[in-house]
C-alpha cells in the first residue's frame, strides 16, 4: 500500500453522507460501524473516513493526515519533525476509530491537527466508541515541547 491523505470528516447525516460519497467515490465503504464510515477508493490516493457530530464549535473537518505503509515510516517521519523542532504528539499502539494504530501528530500555525499513522490492524469490537476525537491532547502540547501519550492509550477515550 502507498502513502493515503486521510480526510476525518463530521457530519450531520451519515446516511445522505455515506450514500453521497459511494456515488463521487464510486466505491463501496470498507468499514462501517455505528456513527462511522471509511472509504478508500482505488481510483484516488484518499482515506476518507465521516463520523456524525463532534464537540461543539467544531468544524466539518476534523483533521487531515498521511496514512503510511509501516510503523518504521511513522518512527522514521516522527524522528525527522522531532529533530527540526516541531511540537509533536505521539501515540503508539492505541486503539481509535475502531482500529489499532501506531502515529503522532503536529498543529499548523492555525490549528489544523495533522497524524502521521500506519493502521496496524482493525478492531472488530463494537464497543469501541463509534465517533472519537482522534486529536485528543494537542491542545496540551507545549509549543516547545512535545507530549507523550503512553502506549496502549485510547484516543478513542474521553
Amino acid at each position: 500500500m502507498s502513502a493515503k491523505v486521510h480526510l476525518h470528516m463530521h457530519v450531520s447525516d451519515l446516511a445522505k453522507s455515506r450514500e453521497f460519497y459511494q456515488k463521487f467515490l464510486g466505491a463501496d465503504p470498507v468499514k462501517v460501524k455505528p456513527g462511522y464510515v471509511k472509504f478508500l477508493p482505488e481510483w484516488a490516493p484518499v482515506n476518507l473516513a465521516l463520523s456524525t457530530g463532534g464537540p461543539i464549535g467544531a468544524g466539518t473537518i476534523d483533521h487531515v493526515g498521511v496514512q503510511v505503509d509501516s510503523v518504521e515510516t511513522v518512527m522514521a517521519q516522527l524522528a525527522r519533525v522531532k529533530d527540526i523542532g516541531l511540537a509533536v504528539t505521539e501515540e503508539l499502539g492505541v486503539d481509535c476509530c475502531h482500529a489499532n494504530q501506531d502515529k503522532f501528530w503536529v498543529k499548523d500555525p492555525d490549528g489544523v491537527e495533522w497524524e502521521v499513522y500506519h493502521l496496524n490492524y482493525d478492531l472488530d469490537v463494537e464497543s469501541v466508541e463509534a465517533s472519537c476525537a482522534c486529536a485528543p491532547a494537542m491542545a496540551q502540547a507545549s509549543p516547545q515541547q512535545g507530549l507523550t501519550i503512553a502506549k496502549g492509550t485510547s484516543c478513542c477515550s474521553s
